[in-house]
């Protein structure tokens, strides 16, 4: 097994991307990622592609991608996890690269939701449950189900809507600094109080939106990357976990275990310490599909103490010069969530953080370790995917 590194980053604009075709999505990620990489097409020789799909209208889309890209006759795969679709496609090229299979290879994550209407696609997200015991016999929406999270959480640890709102408003924050991001406007907690329900106690403004976009990493070997780059940020671990389809099969609603698990093996792998884990990472990216998955998500990765997560919340220890900064980028949240991108994005915004090439200054964290974490999960907690960067090379 051998050392992978990125080499080469691209991240499209987030948001209604009903402009350009699937394939021109992509093509706007795969694009810059070959600049950054000094790479040509030819030099790819595997490319795996995330992408949900079920809103598009490309059944196959990793050969239409390829094609479009001038990626084909090469080896390629569409994966799908959910939510952590991204995450997958990284995976699967990561392991083509560290098995020694391949020496070069492409993640790419694609979505473009709104080639549906909102409605299809409100429906088709609310079957990623459990169909038969929970859409269609409860009608539980995605909004619903993570609304069981949050009041198992405040009838539990005291959270308030308010704390939700600490959330929400720090994602726009940094949603606002950031050019790819969906959403660039600051909201205030009055504008978020006022916010629409969705599934209480979860408002719109607690909400990822309906999104499109693509993002996309070039990883390679030891020796093909010393070849390109001076600067490689190196995969140093990879979690991945799954947990149970049917929420009746879950005993808490405080905890995602997949995710938990999945944290677990990538800081065994990576040799750290779950309680101290906070001062090892210079930035976090955790998956807030909805505001409490960001504070379950601080919990389940030792970042704080079962039932203080809220309070990191609470105090603005998420910020960029606080406990550790997470989301700056403006996350699921306020950036975008075209489902199979997130997870390939997350890689994205990490590796440019650790490099000191984020797209805006407001939006760079300090870099004392060298050392960020993506966690990124799917469905209502079906599958968890941590994975571990860093600028430090590691030994084998």
């Amino acid at each position: 097994m051998r050392n992978v590194a990125i080499i080469g980053t691209g991240h499209s604009k987030f948001g209604v991307r009903t402009d350009v075709s699937l394939q021109e999505l992509a093509w706007e990620a795969v694009k810059q990622a070959l600049e950054e990489a000094n790479l040509e097409q030819k030099e790819i020789q595997y490319f795996s592609v995330g992408n949900v799909g079920m809103w598009s209208s490309e059944n196959l889309p990793a050969i239409v991608i390829g094609e479009y890209c001038g990626l084909t006759a090469k080896g390629t795969m569409r994966v799908e996890a959910a939510c952590a679709s991204g995450s997958a496609a990284l995976r699967e090229a990561y392991l083509a690269v560290k098995s020694g299979e391949v020496d070069v290879a492409m993640a790419i994550g694609v979505e473009q939701m709104h080639q549906s209407p909102n409605p299809n696609v409100v429906e088709m997200i609310g079957r990623a449950g459990s169909y038969f015991w929970e859409f269609e016999n409860f009608g539980l929406t995605f909004p619903g189900y993570y609304a069981l999270y949050a009041t198992a959480y405040m009838a539990k640890y005291g959270l308030k809507e308010e704390d939700l709102g600490k959330i929400a408003i720090k994602a726009h924050h940094y949603g606002s600094l950031n050019p790819y991001a969906s959403f660039q406007k600051e909201i205030t907690m009055e504008e978020y109080m006022k916010s629409k329900p969705v599934a209480w106690p979860l408002k719109i403004y607690d909400s990822s939106p309906i999104t499109d976009g693509a993002a996309a990493v070039i990883l390679a070997s030891e020796e093909f990357a010393k070849k390109v780059t001076d600067s490689p940020v190196w995969i140093i671990s990879q979690g991945v976990s799954s947990g149970p389809a049917n929420l009746s099969r879950k005993s808490d609603f405080t905890t995602i275990e997949a995710a938990r698990e999945a944290a677990g093996m990538a800081y065994k792998k990576a040799k750290v310490d779950r309680e101290d884990s906070w001062k090892v990472f210079d930035v976090a990216e955790v998956h807030d599909c909805f505001t409490i998955a960001e504070i379950i998500a601080y919990e389940d990765l030792g970042f704080a103490k079962k039932g203080e997560g809220v309070n990191l919340a609470r105090y603005d220890q998420t910020y960029i010069g606080g406990k550790i900064p997470v989301n700056v980028d403006g996350g699921l949240k306020a950036k975008g969530h075209p489902i199979g991108a997130t997870g390939v994005s997350m890689a994205v915004s990490l590796t440019r953080q650790l490099l000191y090439r984020t797209p805006n200054k407001g939006m760079q964290v300090e870099v004392k370790n060298g050392m960020a974490l993506a966690h990124n999960v799917g469905g209502t907690g079906h599958y968890g995917y941590v994975t571990i960067f860093s600028t430090r090379r590691p030994s084998l």
